[in-house]
């Protein structure tokens, strides 16, 4: 018995892709923590902490949706995570400084906000179609 055909979204953002994107940005979160740490709000405090504890944070969401079983667990989960780090997005988008530093500048870093909703939708939409069906 074939597999069903994949689309090609479900093919090149499907949920190996979701993985190594997460997983891959929580590795670079343990490695580069300076990098991250810049990006915090002022009012959040323990920055280095919480750069560490959200790159295994991701590198976990990423190995939850890629586990079929633990799909939509892994769904909720990066999404929850998606819309704690969203006060950094922002942040970084409204701070001259980091708007020098990216390429595009501060309309890039303002076209990066929605991505995040545009993000959460497809982690809910792809582990609804691609998660077995509870029992």
């Amino acid at each position: 018995m074939s597999s069903p055909k994949r689309s090609f979204a479900q093919k090149y953002f499907g949920p190996e892709a979701t993985f190594v994107f997460f997983a891959g940005a929580g590795t670079l979160h343990l490695l580069r923590p300076g990098m991250y740490e810049q990006i915090m709000p002022p009012q959040i405090p323990a920055h280095h902490e919480l750069v560490i504890l959200s790159g295994y944070a991701e590198i976990l969401g990423g190995v939850l949706y890629a586990i079929p079983k633990t799909r939509r667990l892994g769904a909720w989960y990066l999404i929850a995570l998606l819309i704690a780090v969203f006060p950094s997005n922002i942040y970084m988008a409204s701070q001259e400084k980091f708007q020098q530093q990216v390429p595009g500048g501060k309309a890039a870093l303002l076209a990066r906000l929605p991505l995040q909703f545009v993000m959460i939708w497809w982690l809910d939409r792809l582990a609804k179609r691609t998660a077995p069906a509870a029992s």
